[in-house]
This record gives C-alpha cells, sequence and structure tokens, in this order.
C-alpha cells in the first residue's frame, strides 16, 4: 500500500528529503518518475498508462506536500518502516487504501525505479 500525506500535514517539509524514491513533492509542484530515479524512456504507471519518465505530471495537491503512489514504495527494500511516517512531527503520512500492494510488488516497484 502506498503512503499518502493527509490535509493534517503543516508543510513543514521534514519528509520530503527522507523519501529514497524521491516520491515526494510540494504541493503545487510538477512530478516525474525521472526525478530521483535510474528510469529512462517509458514507464507504466499503476493505472497502466504509459508515460515519458521525464515528462512532468501534474501536481497531486496544490495546499500540501504530496506522494505520488506510482513512485512510493513505503521504503521497501531501504529500510523498515517508511521514513516520510517516522520523521512527519504531526502523523499526517499513513497507508493509502487506494493503492494495495504486497510487499513483492513494492519491491518489484523498487527494482524498475533504480536499476
Amino acid at each position: 500500500m502506498a503512503i499518502k500525506i493527509t490535509e493534517e500535514c503543516i508543510n513543514c517539509g521534514a519528509c520530503e528529503p527522507e523519501c529514497p524514491n524521491n516520491a515526494i513533492y510540494e504541493g503545487g509542484v510538477e512530478w516525474a518518475v525521472s526525478d530521483g530515479t535510474s528510469v529512462k524512456g517509458s514507464f507504466t504507471l499503476l493505472d497502466g498508462t504509459t508515460v515519458d519518465a521525464e515528462a512532468k505530471n501534474a501536481p497531486l495537491s496544490v495546499d500540501i506536500y504530496y506522494i505520488t503512489p506510482n513512485k512510493c514504495t513505503e521504503c521497501q527494500g531501504f529500510h523498515e518502516e517508511p521514513q516520510c511516517a517516522a520523521v512527519c512531527p504531526v502523523d499526517c503520512c499513513v497507508p493509502d487504501e487506494m493503492y494495495q500492494e504486497t510487499v513483492d510488488e513494492l519491491m518489484v516497484k523498487k527494482g524498475k525505479l533504480h536499476m
């Protein structure tokens, strides 16, 4: 399951540098699969859409930090727990029920992001 940032976010930014996949962005900032990963060329998103890894995508939030589920691996293969949740002072980094993924699926995603 990917992690999401709830509306309780105070925009402190503590989570952003902790993400090994660069999946966390400040509100209003566009994201790309290639940001902080080794992905080049085309990449298939969770919804089955294929995009250019370097193409900028619309922000998922304008007002608060957000996590793109297409890059979130819950820190599997890097840390024992999601680092965003570990450092969040207001506990607003929580599991995203919309994206149910097993540990094996998250590890496959990690492998695709960091070849």
